[in-house]
């Protein structure tokens, strides 16, 4: 409490006899012990500086040159070839600094050549292309090279200067898989004139935008990721609940304790432990699955906490600040600023957890107009700029407001009980998801880059807004959160978080308003509600098998799901549609996403050739073209060959420009009625599967994209468990989540089914015989 401590550790009146000045020992020891911890992190961040910036060489080896060239000058040689002697010139009499200033230029050099070499290998990709136990001699040799450059424990953001930035593809070679990819949905004529359309494109205005599109990359440190942040997120003019924002679910089976406070202690400490990691950098940079040496982009974690988005008449904002000793708590219609730190000092889970409590007994009623002011948050972003330009900019609204934005994180105490319980799991576990995804419209802060929900039961989750970051970035830090929660931290016997409690703590601050907008929040509330009540959300594990099933059929289990996904929505709509499937490119500096387009003409024919009474054989064979089919559009867009991506930033050159592309408009018009995301499992050394199979996480979701279609969220669990988020709109009458659920189901043992070949009467005879 650093405002009140600076409030009271001075006090003075003037007498007759001049001023009587008071000090508060105290409080000046508090605001010293808080002031101690901002340096410490200062110092921190500078050192990581120095770190990053020689990496991949280290402070140390300027030592190691120095005395190489020292010795070697002792040896009478110049290892400089004269350049020592032409520094002399401009520094007479000072031998040493002269050898000083030209071994500190070249271990520069040097660390310029390391880095460049690690870029170089950085940018090869062959090996995602590679069968699982096929490796090249070349990428043998690259993996030893990247090994040795990159051998030193690295820091969280260690390689974002040596990342390779994201290549422009040929113009020509999207067009051809753009073609490729519709060529399934549309009819004899219709791919026609897509293709007359393509060709027009590509030999009048598609060159010209390339141009201005390759000067950026020049440019750019990422061609995309700009425009993508502004015109696909901040940018939209819609309420970001449900359409964008997303949420993720605490474990299935397992509820750590049953007691509120205490689940929130645990967890905001658990977060709060998360951030100090990136702030320290001590994070591990995280790798894709497939491969333990290439590092992925780190850049998102940089907004991860202390940030908001902030409405804007044409486009919002996001504010990032540099550190927030509190959090905001939203407990039955109030606001309070909880601080998390004093003196310094990080509370402990219980004192947090007695903090949490204190809330959760304030009897004191909301303020006029206060319980429902988080619905403005939910509405459309016009209104809700217009009201927090006229009635938040000032006073003690906006003291309120800054408490929410600057807060380190949003936290809801909500008063349902949630989760996977009672004489309905399957009907409690959709309105988890709701609850999750849009909750009561007014209790979460939509703005916040995400806000942590915590049930009466002791259950929790958290919803996230999109712009700052993709869902694997909020998945690692749930993760984290969830496994120390549990296994870390720990509870008492009874239930409470554990360490001890100073009870002189300040009780949290009750935020305070002065709202004269209880009209508009009414006209956000009911928009938002509207959107709410027509969202249809399934949530359901898949028990009959997993990954591990999947493997032994040498198959990539994301293949299999994809095609089981194409194989569900053919028999739910009787038709193919357009299908994005979320791949990321952070295997480039400030990579986000790019589209898998997963209705391919191989797997629509293998859907085809299974619906019905299959030959076996046959679709064994489609079904083998289908997935590597799926792997290589996979590949491809990780690798900067995606189509979408590329697509879209040439449209927006187009508008920049001021020309029509009827091309351009077409591709970016089509609806995805099919929208799909894996949410990857990426810290499994966090988790104890063999000793605690019960903590399995339920993964996470997010809204449809398109009003008459799916959107499918799904985690691989395990070896045997692959937990499905279906969610469609109640008023498109032709889909239903549950239905759709159904099929998933049905598809994926139809798929395993057909892959697994009839046991002969010889390999029966033989199974008896060895049992």
């Amino acid at each position: 409490m650093a405002e009140a401590h600076q409030a009271v550790a001075f006090q003075f009146t003037i007498t007759p006899e001049g001023i009587d000045l008071r000090l508060s020992y105290q409080a000046l020891t508090q605001i010293y012990l808080s002031g101690l911890r901002s340096w410490k992190k200062r110092i921190s961040r500078m050192r990581n500086r120095v770190i990053k910036g020689v990496y991949p060489a280290s402070p140390s080896s300027w030592l190691f040159v120095v005395i190489a060239i020292l010795a070697t000058m002792y040896m009478r040689s110049d290892p400089s070839m004269g350049l020592i002697a032409k520094i002399q010139e401009h520094l007479p009499g000072q031998t040493m600094l002269s050898v000083l200033v030209f071994s500190t230029l070249l271990w520069l050099s040097l660390i310029l050549t390391l880095r460049f070499c690690l870029k170089l290998l950085l940018s090869y990709h062959r090996w995602m292309f590679e069968q699982h136990g096929h490796i090249s001699t070349t990428t043998k040799v690259w993996v030893t090279l990247v090994r040795l450059l990159s051998g030193r424990k690295p820091l969280l953001y260690s390689y974002q200067t040596s990342l390779p930035c994201l290549p422009v593809p040929p113009i020509k070679d999207t067009l051809e898989r753009y073609l490729e990819s519709v060529r399934p949905l549309l009819s004899g004529p219709g791919f026609q004139r897509m293709t007359v359309l393509a060709a027009q494109f590509e030999n009048s205005l598609g060159n010209r935008l390339q141009r201005y599109l390759k000067l950026k990359a020049l440019w750019a440190t990422n061609y995309v990721s700009d425009w993508w942040e502004e015109y696909i997120y901040l940018r939209g003019r819609g309420p970001i609940m449900v359409n964008s924002n997303y949420y993720g679910m605490d474990f299935l089976y397992v509820t750590p304790t049953p007691i509120q406070a205490a689940r929130a202690g645990n967890t905001i400490t658990a977060l709060l432990l998360y951030r100090r990691k990136v702030n320290s950098e001590q994070l591990t940079p995280v790798s894709p699955a497939t491969s333990t040496v290439i590092p992925l982009c780190a850049a998102q974690c940089e907004r991860m906490f202390n940030t908001t988005r902030t409405p804007g008449e044409e486009t919002d904002v996001l504010q990032h600040w540099q550190d927030s000793e509190f959090v905001t708590v939203y407990h039955r219609g109030r606001y309070f600023r909880l601080w998390v730190y004093k003196a310094g000092r990080l509370l402990s889970p219980r004192e947090i957890e007695y903090q949490i409590q204190r809330i959760l007994d304030d009897p004191s009623p909301p303020g006029p107009g206060e319980d429902r002011l988080g619905a403005l948050t939910a509405g459309n972003r016009v209104p809700w700029c217009a009201v927090r330009k006229q009635y938040f900019s000032s006073g003690v609204n906006k003291r309120s407001l800054d408490c929410i934005e600057r807060a380190a994180f949003f936290v809801t105490l909500d008063d349902e009980e949630q989760g996977m319980m009672g004489e309905d799991p399957v009907g409690n576990l959709d309105r988890y998801a709701k609850s999750l995804l849009h909750g009561k419209c007014y209790d979460r802060w939509f703005d916040k880059s995400f806000s942590v929900v915590v049930y009466k039961n002791g259950k929790n989750g958290l919803n996230a807004e999109h712009s700052w970051a993709d869902a694997p970035t909020v998945a690692h830090l749930w993760e984290f959160t969830l496994a120390t929660d549990a296994f870390q931290l720990g509870y008492t016997e009874d239930g409470h978080c554990k360490g001890e409690v100073e009870h002189s703590l300040p009780p949290p601050q009750r935020l305070t308003w002065d709202i004269p907008v209880e009209e508009q929040v009414s006209i956000s509330l009911s928009v938002a509600q509207a959107l709410a009540d027509d969202v249809d959300c399934h949530v359901f594990p898949f028990r009959d098998f997993g990954k591990g099933r999947i493997k032994k059929l040498k198959i990539s289990p994301d293949a299999f799901i994809q095609l089981a996904l194409q194989l569900a929505y053919y028999r739910d709509r009787k038709t193919f549609c357009l299908t994005y499937e979320a791949s990321m490119t952070r295997l480039f500096r400030e990579g986000r996403t790019e589209t898998v387009r997963s209705c391919s003409n191989e797997g629509c024919a293998f859907v085809k050739a299974t619906d019905g009474s299959p030959n076996q054989t046959h679709c064994r064979r489609l079904f083998r073209l289908a997935a590597e089919k799926h792997q290589n559009l996979y590949r491809l867009a990780m690798t900067g060959s995606g189509i979408d991506r590329h697509l879209f930033c040439l449209y927006v050159v187009s508008k920049y420009l001021g020309v029509e592309s009827p091309f351009l408009t077409e591709v970016l018009s089509e609806p995805w009625r099919l929208s799909t995301s894996q949410t990857p499992v990426q810290q499994l050394e966090l988790f104890d599967m063999k000793n605690h199979p019960d903590f399995i996480s339920l993964g996470g979701g997010f809204g449809p994209v398109a009003d008459d279609g799916y959107g499918v969220s799904y985690i691989i669990v395990g070896e045997d468990m692959i937990n499905y988020h279906v969610s469609c709109k109640h008023s498109f009458s032709e889909t239903d989540s549950h239905r759709f659920g159904a099929q998933i189901s049905r598809a994926l043992l139809d798929l395993l089914s057909v892959l697994t070949p009839a046991k002969t009467e010889n390999s029966q005879a033989q199974d008896k015989k060895q049992q």
